[in-house]
């Protein structure tokens, strides 16, 4: 069996499984958050009772990300919701926005979106918290009320986005009914070069397979290259697995996984125990692709879709209005290193916004110290616009009010992980997709640039 498959014919108490298998699979975790929490709510009640429990209050997360930052009303109803909630079942992961677990959440516009208005429980961008908190474990499975839960599949578990409909009903029972996904097996060799980054790496993935290529697929990441690998790479890479149409994205279990989330697990008191999933030698895989690291180019994906794939010194040509830095593909604390060290002493000639994806690493780039400089301070010094506020903000719009969305048809390169039509505010608007290294270069001359021009 493939890694996906033993992990789901563990979890639906099988001795095996194989692709096309439907299966009732018993979730570990379910993670909900601000804009499919509310639904998941109301599907719950509406099928098990307005006084029924959840399966079980240790494995319900739920972390509002999402439209926090904004003066909607709507919006902020929507955290309120998710408290209300917690509070009624006697929950025990609620990252709330603020610390008052019978307050109401309302954002100050007045102080606007860049100083920090959350509480001591706020987490940020969930597919980020999750393994920070100690949520992700080896061998497991988790489901989310949101596309890109395969980020957790670095982690060498099963992750996978589900609808509110299927999320009430794991809220309910903890089971769901699955099709065991055929897997597609992508074997890396080498090691990432100077100026090429994870997300080099999957773009030119999506655009080997196209941005349907793998639809409904598991899509395996394993070999050398692999485990060259961060934890922060890895997570890139299982994250857009959602954007070839992936149902999900796993990669082996070693010793980065391992001390991860140890620490992880005992930093935040959550169930340290675990049980990993290992290769077979009879996988059976429905494609059987070999990328060399070593050969790979600093890539981006050109509107409207992640399979536009161009290389950045071939579209030296495309002048850019904007660079956004942040989301749970671009936002970490590694993200912000590679996207720092480039710009550092250099300004920006273009609008540059960055958003951390949580607050901890905020934390981090506050208190790195790059000689006499924090971090955030170097990045201040050459003009990029940053926020304390970590969460999805621009990255998937939102209301207009939201810190970085554009609200008029601007070009903008950007370390997010989708760019259909619409999708960071104005419907006519372009994203063009590239690693922070290329948003940090593009940022500096004002069209898309090769980041190995600014790399000795």
């Amino acid at each position: 069996m493939t890694l996906t498959e033993k992990i789901l014919a563990r979890a639906a108490g099988k001795s095996s499984v194989q692709a096309g298998d439907n299966v009732w699979v018993s979730a570990d975790v379910l993670m909900t958050h601000d804009v499919c929490g509310p639904g998941t709510i109301g599907v719950f009640r509406r099928e098990f009772g307005s006084q029924a429990k959840v399966w079980d209050r240790e494995k319900v997360v739920i972390i509002p990300d999402h439209y926090i930052f904004s003066a909607d009303s709507k919006s902020n109803r929507n955290v309120d919701i998710l408290r209300e909630f917690v509070q009624e079942q006697g929950l025990r992961y609620f990252y709330d926005v603020i610390d008052d677990p019978h307050g109401k959440w309302v954002f100050d516009a007045v102080k606007g979106p860049v100083r920090r208005q959350f509480g001591s429980k706020y987490a940020g961008v969930c597919h980020t918290a999750l393994p920070e908190k100690g949520h992700t474990r080896p061998g497991e499975v988790l489901f989310g009320t949101d596309s890109h839960t395969c980020t957790a599949g670095a982690f060498n578990e099963f992750a996978t986005g589900i609808g509110n409909t299927d999320a009430g009903f794991v809220m309910g029972t903890g089971k769901l009914l699955l099709k065991v996904p055929a897997t597609m097996h992508f074997r890396l060799e080498g090691q990432l070069q100077p100026g090429v980054m994870a997300k080099d790496l999957i773009l030119h993935i999506i655009g080997e397979i196209g941005f349907d290529g793998a639809t409904y697929r598991a899509m395996q990441f394993d070999g050398p290259g692999a485990s060259s690998l961060s934890l922060d790479d890895r997570m890139t890479v299982a994250n857009m697995a959602i954007e070839a149409g992936g149902k999900n994205g796993i990669f082996e279990f070693d010793q980065k996984t391992k001390e991860y989330v140890d620490q992880r697990c005992a930093l935040n008191g959550t169930r340290a125990a675990y049980t990993p999933v290992e290769r077979d030698r009879d996988e059976a895989f429905i494609a059987d692709l070999v990328v060399d690291l070593n050969r790979l180019e600093p890539t981006v994906a050109c509107h409207p879709d992640p399979g536009q794939r161009k290389l950045a010194k071939q579209m030296e040509q495309v002048k850019l209005d904007r660079a956004y830095m942040g989301s749970c593909t671009g936002g970490k604390t590694s993200d912000f290193l590679a996207f720092a060290k480039i710009l550092a002493g250099k300004r920006v000639a273009i609008d540059t916004f960055g958003v951390p994806a949580t607050p901890e690493i905020a934390t981090n780039l506050q208190t790195i110290r790059w000689g006499d400089k924090t971090v955030w301070q170097i990045l201040q010094d050459a003009g990029v616009q940053m926020t304390e506020n970590a969460g999805c903000a621009a990255c998937l719009g939102g209301p207009v009010d939201t810190f970085g969305r554009m609200n008029q048809p601007l070009k903008c390169i950007s370390a997010t992980n989708r760019n259909f039509p619409g999708r960071m505010g104005h419907k006519d608007s372009q994203v063009f997709l590239a690693s922070p290294a290329t948003v940090a270069a593009s940022a500096l001359t004002g069209k898309i640039t090769d980041p190995r021009t600014f790399i000795a």
